[in-house]
């Protein structure tokens, strides 16, 4: 992909609000090339976008997505995916310990839900 898409098409394509899109250029995620008042993304942009939208997915802070993105400027490919490894393995403990958190709040709420049916059926 050569072509260079405008702010419209980027907010489309990756679904996103204008809101957002203006953010992540504000905090230096992306860098459009300006025209005057309008904005084309080109295909390290429209890559830099899809990092970004992934890392959220898994729940990476954009804190964290620029340093990653950084990594790769700075250093490479290889240092930027033992880095995403690393952050990788942190976040994965986190959501196992959110899902073990959100497993016990289950079954707790289970036995309440089935505590007050049993007061109910008396």
């Amino acid at each position: 992909m050569n072509e260079k898409l405008n702010f419209k098409e980027m907010v489309e394509r990756f679904d996103v609000t204008p809101r957002t899109l203006r953010y992540y250029e504000y905090i230096e995620l992306l860098q459009p090339e300006k025209e005057g008042r309008a904005r084309f993304y080109g295909p390290r942009e429209v890559a830099r976008m899809t990092l970004i939208l992934r890392g959220r997915r898994f729940g990476f802070s954009l804190e964290e997505i620029r340093q990653w993105l950084l990594i790769y400027e700075r250093e490479g490919t290889a240092a930027q995916q033992a880095a995403m490894a690393a952050l990788a393995d942190k976040r994965l403990e986190e959501m196992i310990r959110e899902r073990d958190a959100l497993d016990s709040a289950i079954t707790d709420l289970r036995a309440l839900r089935a505590s007050a049916m049993a007061i109910t059926r008396h």
